[in-house]
């Protein structure tokens, strides 16, 4: 599936108890807006738009009822300061004011022996055609403790009746993307090293069936105007950007050189910055990148995190494309998920790691000034199982039961886990997310 070669603890500041920080922003009004909207581009916002909300230049003079110091004239009493809404958000217990949480998980990688099962599954529901809800349903939970959840669809999609086709030139069943979103997914990155595999016409087709299913998605384009926007989330406390490229495409070139994203610090940082401008609170850099299968981040990988992470725009840095889970690291304060390994694929008979995923939650909390920073990170390892083919969550505490076996479950996760901790992701704060356990 093509691969780059080449190789390549910081704590979090003393969190401000909920109270303190409510006095802190006493001059700050609340929230506006709630729900989950998007917008591409279109005028910019005003900087801050959804974190506080400010008066004027001045800002709020000091209140002044009674009488002036004259004691022949009085002033009207300024209108009361409103006060921030606490906006706590899915998942675990927010220690600021205002909180929000996004999740991210491994790849769409959907082979023939996926869609017989999605096949398989409608018959058993009574239905035709193709069901891949029963697929990944396992992640439905973990979604839904999440306030943005954003799935990474690798490869090009086939109309509804086929023909079908996977490795090495993918053209899968759009049914995916629908059942991406009957389980909580709100948006999909699109580029990929597949991502013209099927040319223009596929990357048209993937596009349209995520519109036509209600999924965001950035990453590939349909027009050079487009190629210019930028994909802003709205959660009820935040707007969160989306920033993603590709390191390659195989060796194929696209129609247009706008048409995928493709992986540069300083085009990321100037979108980055972009987004900012419109209003963006929190920024996310989504790489396909890294050296298929092994357990490491290679040089590149590490020197364009870096680079993002140095930039001061982004708030975290999470990759694709090993098909293996990689480590977390904490650089300068800003988390970095190297790789996320697989969500789904077909099992591999000759890399465990093909068949091993992590599924990752950020919760990021604003501080007195306004600046959003990661308040929490956990991870859950998970499994692709067969007869029936499921994803499935092998956390320690088993939310959908044993996936493989007990011990089978155990060894998956110490090895996930190994990975994940190999660059000091849990002295750091990373832990394992116990979705049962969540409030």
């Amino acid at each position: 599936m093509g691969t780059l070669t080449g190789r390549g603890p910081v704590h979090f500041r003393r969190v401000i108890p909920a109270l303190a920080l409510a006095a802190a922003l006493s001059i700050a009004g609340a929230l506006g807006g709630c729900g989950l909207v998007a917008e591409q581009a279109g005028p910019a916002a005003p900087a801050g738009a959804t974190g506080l909300a400010r008066t004027g230049p001045g800002g709020p003079g000091p209140s002044s009822p009674g009488t002036g110091s004259s004691g022949t004239g009085s002033t009207a009493a300024s209108p009361p300061t409103p006060t921030p809404t606490p906006t706590p958000g899915e998942g675990p217990a927010c220690p600021v004011l205002r909180c929000t949480s996004v999740l991210v998980t491994g790849h769409m990688l959907v082979h023939a022996q996926l869609w017989q099962q999605a096949q398989q599954d409608a018959a058993a529901s009574g239905k035709s055609g193709l069901d891949f809800v029963p697929l990944l349903d396992g992640q439905r939970r973990y979604i839904g403790n999440s306030d943005l959840a954003i799935c990474h669809l690798e490869t090009p999609v086939a109309v509804p009746e086929g023909p079908f086709a996977a490795y090495p030139s993918f053209n899968v069943p759009p049914q995916i993307i629908a059942a991406s979103k009957e389980v909580g997914y709100q948006a999909c990155t699109t580029a990929s090293n597949h991502t013209i595999d099927r040319g223009t016409d596929g990357l048209l087709r993937t596009l349209d069936q995520l519109d036509a299913a209600g999924l965001k998605h950035t990453g590939s384009y349909r027009t050079e105007k487009e190629s210019q926007g930028i994909l802003i989330m709205q959660t009820p406390a935040a707007k969160v950007a989306v920033i993603q490229a590709t390191y390659g495409l195989n060796g194929l070139l696209p129609e247009h050189p706008w048409q995928v994203d493709m992986l540069d610090a300083p085009t990321m940082i100037a979108k980055a910055e972009k987004a900012r401008a419109l209003g963006a609170d929190i920024v996310l850099a989504a790489i396909h990148a890294g050296d298929e299968y092994t357990s490491g981040p290679n040089a590149r990988q590490r020197e364009v995190a870096h680079a993002l992470v140095d930039s001061g725009q982004f708030n975290l840095v999470y990759g694709h494309h090993t098909h293996s889970v990689l480590p977390i690291e904490n650089y300068k304060g800003t988390w970095i998920v190297y790789g996320l390994g697989n969500g789904i694929t077909e099992l591999s008979p000759w890399y465990a790691v093909n068949n091993e995923g992590l599924l990752v939650r950020v919760q990021f909390g604003q501080d007195a000034s306004g600046r959003w920073t990661a308040t929490d990170l956990a991870w859950a390892p998970s499994v692709i199982v067969r007869d029936p083919y499921r994803w499935c969550s092998v956390a320690t505490d088993a939310p959908q039961g044993p996936c493989v076996g007990q011990e089978a479950d155990a060894a998956t996760r110490n090895r996930t886990a190994g990975v994940v901790e190999a660059m000091g992701a849990a002295a750091a704060g990373a832990h394992e997310l116990l979705i049962t356990r969540d409030p």
